[in-house]
Parts: structure tokens; sequence; C-alpha cells
């Protein structure tokens, strides 16, 4: 992980003698490293969301020459939407979801980067629930759906107007869909990133996209003071329609995102990062499937010394009649 050195210096050689070089000398070491102090990256985890568009947060990439850059994720959530107005249309999802993901990214030239990503994941009935209605209950909130559903039991169901019934199943292990792409770096803090995501996912129907999908994500780092750092990205993705579901299928997606990194003490941060996600389908009159994906990714996050990172967080699902998934636990590093 690069540093301050020269800014540091500065502010050093700028500052009087006594006092007030001591205080310049206690910020600089509190400060820890300036670069590759960025957030998380995130992709949905509902099965819904990620077997339809491939679009996600890419964050900024600090160059790293001659360096191979090795990132692992864990992503646990657990998710209710139960939307059951009438015989048809209706949507059942209760479950609970695994992602396990080792990403790779070497630079090629200062300016342009590769990069890939590989995922195992499941699909359970789970054992959160009790705990999350402890949760929901502490901070005051009402599950209806999860009072008329027994606990840790799966479900994955659909039915449509135009007669449409499926019934997707668990997994317990399974491939996800390989990422592959490049960016471009068209100022320090400006990049670029283009990825095609393919099919090989090996779980059952409804889980992969069961076609390529072609991404372009732009974000943007701003380090706005010592300890605060802002980052932003626009996304615009394309999956072709694809199954029984072809009919309902968005094909062009928007997603952007707006989040900050506040490193509170020494090399420990706190983060939190806004996710949008334009809808996955159109015409199914359910909720679930029909509007925007809005999600509040959040947590602590702690940079070692040697350029390592380790990171513990949430994700909340902040429109419960959404495609997002209801709450998610991230566990990853960074080498």
């Amino acid at each position: 992980m690069c540093t301050d050195t020269p800014a540091r210096l500065a502010v050093l050689g700028r500052a009087p003698r006594g006092p007030a070089v001591m205080g310049a000398l206690l910020l600089a070491l509190a400060a820890g490293p300036a670069a590759a102090q960025g957030l998380p990256e995130y992709a949905p985890v509902n099965p819904v969301a990620r077997s339809r568009s491939g679009l996600y947060f890419q964050p900024y990439r600090e160059p790293a020459p001659g360096r191979l850059r090795l990132d692992v994720r864990l992503d646990y959530g657990n998710a209710i939407e139960y939307d059951l107005p009438q015989a048809r249309p209706s949507y059942l999802l209760d479950g609970e979801f695994l992602r396990f993901q080792v990403a790779a990214a070497r630079d090629l030239h200062p300016d342009v980067f590769v990069f890939g990503e590989a995922s195992v994941e499941g699909a359970y009935g789970g054992f959160l629930d009790g705990f999350i209605n402890w949760y929901h209950n502490l901070w005051g909130f009402k599950l209806p759906e999860r009072a008329a559903r027994p606990n840790n039991t799966f479900a994955y169901q659909l039915a449509l107007a135009n007669g449409t019934t499926l019934a997707r199943s668990p997994s317990d292990l399974f491939l996800g869909d390989v990422r592959l792409g490049a960016g471009y770096r068209w100022v320090p803090g400006l990049q670029t990133a283009i990825s095609l995501t393919l099919p090989t996912s090996t779980g059952p129907d409804g889980y992969g996209r069961g076609t390529i999908s072609l991404n372009a994500v732009s974000t943007a780092r701003v380090r706005l003071a010592p300890p605060l750092t802002y980052e932003a990205s626009l996304g615009l993705g394309w999956t072709p329609t694809h199954g029984v579901l072809a009919p309902y299928q968005k094909v062009v997606f928007v997603s952007a995102t707006s989040g900050l990194r506040f490193r509170f003490w020494g090399r420990q941060s706190l983060f939190a990062n806004l996710f949008y996600h334009s809808p996955y389908y159109h015409g199914t009159t359910l909720p679930a499937l029909d509007r925007r994906d809005l999600e509040l990714d959040f947590g602590w996050l702690l940079a070692t010394k040697s350029g390592r990172e380790w990171r513990i967080g949430m994700t909340e699902d902040l429109e419960p009649s959404g495609p997002a998934i209801d709450i998610i636990f991230r566990v990853g590093a960074s080498f």
C-alpha cells in the first residue's frame, strides 16, 4: 500500500517548531496510508437480480505495477419476499444464499489493468431466521412475510399471469458465472472497467444468467480530507433475454453508487456505500421483480502495514418491496 511520505514531509517543512511540529507529526502518523483507501467491491446476492444482470460496483484500482492483486469475499444473505396478492401472479423467495468469490487483477501498463473473478455459490433453507427475527425486533422492524413462513425452510417459486410457473431448487454448492474484464485509468482517481460474464454456472435454473452479459462501470475516487474518501460509480449493462422468463426480462440496465470511507483510528476505517440498480424485469406486476434495487453496504475495514486489507460488513435492503435481499453478512480480504 502506498504512503503519503512526500506530502507529510512538505507539511513538516512548512510548520513552525515546537508544539505545532508535534501536532503535525501526530496527524501524519494517524493518517496512515493515503493510497488504496477505497470501498469494497459489491454485487447483488439475490438470485432474481444476479441471474439477470452482470452490473456491480467496481472500486477504483490504484496502480500496482508488476503486482498480482488478489481479493477473497464471502457473502451470506437471508431473504424473505412474499408477494401473493392472488393465485397469479405470485412470488415467494425464502432462503439463504452463499457466495464465495476469488478475484485477481494485474496492471499491464500504468493506465491499463486486467481482472477476473470466479465464485462458488449455494442456496439453502438456512439457519438464521430466528436470529434475523430477533435482530429486526430489536430495531422495531416488523416482517409479516416472515411470520407467515416457517423458519429455515427454502422456497423459490414464481407464478405469472401468462401461465408460467417456476419452482427453483436449493443447491449445496455450485460454480457461478465467471467475470473477465479490463480497465483504463483516464486520470488518477478516474477509471472505466469493461467486463464480460460467461454462463459457467453449474447450479439449478434460476441462479446463473444462462447467457453472457456485457458491463461497463466508470468509477471516480476523491480524497475529501486526510481521513475521508468519497467514491462513486455509474454503470451500463446489457444481457440478452434467456429462458422461460424472456418476455418479462429487461435487456439494458443502469447502476449507480455513492459512498464514503472514513479512517477513524490508525489504519481502521468505516465505510458506507449506496447501491442502485434499475429494474431487472417488467410487466410481471410483482414489485419484487419489477422495481428498482436499492441497497446499503456498510462495515469496518483494517488496512495492515504489509498492504493487506480485512473487511467485515453488512448489506441492508432499503426498499422492502424491491428485489434487494433482506440482509447480507460480508467478510473479505485483499492481498
